[in-house]
């Protein structure tokens, strides 16, 4: 379905795949490949979080009204507590932005800046 919406699928390998230079991935961090908005489907994500005792995500990346809320939204209805990254999301543009942002914040995720995430951290 993602193809009706995007003439152009982000494929593995191609730049626009590519991770920023600036996240560093530590050793013991794992890269998750999804293929869908949502983060949970078909990745085993949720397994590995709760076998490790993690209730508690914090969401970024690109594109909030799309990728993030609905990886939030999902979070949510699993039972973690979500905290949604304000000014770590991005998309098309400030209305689907700031329109995404107030329909989490109304009862799926605590809403906070890169600054707080990393101060409570």
């Amino acid at each position: 379905m993602i193809e009706k919406w995007w003439s152009e699928i982000i494929t593995y390998g191609n730049l626009e795949h590519a991770l920023l230079p600036e996240l560093q991935i530590r050793e013991k961090e794992t890269i998750i490949p999804k293929n869908r908005y949502n983060a949970f489907h078909g990745t085993g994500l949720e397994e590995k979080l709760k076998s490790q005792k993690i209730m508690d995500v914090i969401i970024g990346g690109v594109m909030t009204n799309l990728c993030c809320e609905t990886t939030a939204r999902d979070a949510f209805v699993r039972n973690f507590r979500v905290f949604f990254l304000a000014n770590g999301t991005q998309t098309a543009s400030q209305d689907l932005h700031r329109a995404s942002l107030k329909n989490l914040a109304f009862g799926f995720a605590t809403l906070m800046t890169c600054d707080q995430a990393a101060k409570a951290l």
